[in-house]
């Protein structure tokens, strides 16, 4: 009988360069899985980006295309001027008001002064109100108003002067500054006569004002911080003409318990509207009311004829809009416009914006009834008489019809 070896298991002998090369290819296969996602990762990442940048480009190609006219300003009536001078000057009349500490001045526009006033300013700013002209010392102590016929009045103040406002009939009031108080408002007629002076010990800082139509209302927004939240108030004071002069008076107080800041206020016949930076608020039925429209970061509000022409964008980096609110609340326009507002200029019945290159006018029913390219950055602009449009750019004043 065979003797049988039993047989027993051997481990393997192992080659250890072999083993160190199946590890190298493990490991050179792990890197390029790895490799393989982040590449993939990174090309989904862009190419998101790139779908997203296209999307935002042909917006604003599309606001962009198609300008009536191209028009080289230099070639326009006015007169050429540095950058530095072009920054003191505001369309106005028919006409420029030029602007320094030391002086006001109107020119032509052909740049010949027509008369001027000295003045000692150290912070002067210039807005421009229908027929009139108020210029201010900023955080000084004095205004002085004029028209195209010349000066009208150059009057002091006993606190630093922080915006002005002017009605259609010459009414001025002055937001000032206090130690005191939270600040006051001085009331002039178009005379230059103070008929009253309203001192916020309760109602916050002023902020801003408006007047009616036929300036027998005055709408002041104020903010008061003093508490655990803001608290807005909307103070309105009748301006009575009686036998022993004017006389202004309380009319009315609003507040809404949102926390929110009325930057500007204005009249659309009798209808007060208050605006925040991203809302609209309207009184109604002796309430301030939020009205339902989506303006998330608002920018010009402008009044042509009642119909509110608003421009605002849907957040950063967002091309901007231009809505036209009429006086019932309807929207009758509601559109991309492009990427940078510089300026925009309204009168009766005609609205003009400056969008990046283009200027677009629109008439009340928010039609664009004249679209222009230019070659020039725009400062600011106006309409003069006879619907010409006034622009004052880098390199000078011109006009476009």
């Amino acid at each position: 009988m065979e003797n049988k070896e039993k047989i027993k298991d051997k481990k393997p002998k192992t080659n250890p360069k072999a083993a160190e090369k199946k590890k190298d290819v493990t490991y050179s296969q792990s890197l390029i899985r790895k490799g393989l996602t982040i590449a993939i990762t990174l090309f989904t990442v862009i190419l998101l980006a790139s779908i997203i940048l296209i999307f935002v480009v042909s917006k604003k190609i599309d606001s962009m295309s198609g300008a009536d006219a191209q028009i080289k300003l230099s070639a326009q009536g006015g007169f050429s001027c540095e950058y530095s001078e072009a920054q003191k000057l505001y369309p106005y009349g028919d006409g420029v008001i030029k602007v320094t500490s030391e002086r006001i001045a109107y020119l032509t526009l052909s740049g010949t002064e027509v008369f001027s006033q000295t003045i000692s300013y150290q912070n002067p700013q210039c807005v421009t109100f229908g027929d009139y002209v108020a210029v201010f010392d900023k955080d000084g102590y004095n205004f002085t108003v004029l028209d195209q016929d010349g000066f009208k009045f150059s009057k002091p103040v006993a606190n630093p002067v922080k915006s002005v406002q002017m009605s259609d009939a010459g009414f001025i009031a002055v937001i000032c500054g206090s130690d005191e108080s939270y600040g006051d408002v001085s009331v002039f007629d178009k005379s230059g006569n103070e008929i009253a002076v309203w001192t916020s010990y309760n109602s916050g800082f002023p902020i801003c004002c408006a007047f009616n139509s036929d300036s027998s209302l005055l709408a002041v927004s104020t903010i008061n911080t003093s508490g655990a939240v803001i608290v807005p108030y909307v103070r309105v004071f009748s301006i009575n003409n009686t036998p022993k002069g004017y006389e202004v008076v309380d009319n009315a107080v609003y507040t809404t318990e949102d926390s929110v800041i009325f930057a500007s206020i204005c009249y659309v016949g009798k209808k007060l509207c208050c605006f925040t930076p991203s809302s609209l608020y309207e009184v109604k039925d002796e309430n301030l009311s939020l009205m339902n429209f989506d303006f998330s970061a608002i920018g010009f509000v402008k009044n042509v004829n009642g119909n509110l022409f608003i421009t605002y964008s849907d957040g950063i980096s967002q091309l901007n809009k231009l809505a036209v609110v009429t006086p019932n609340d309807s929207v009758i326009y509601d559109s991309n416009i492009g990427s940078n507002i510089n300026c925009v200029a309204q009168n009766e019945t005609l609205y003009a914006i400056n969008v990046d290159r283009r200027i677009f006018i629109y008439n009340t029913s928010g039609v664009i009834i004249n679209d222009f390219s230019v070659d020039e950055d725009i400062i600011r602009m106006n309409f003069l008489s006879g619907n010409k449009l006034c622009v004052v750019s880098t390199s000078g004043v011109h006009t476009i019809t």
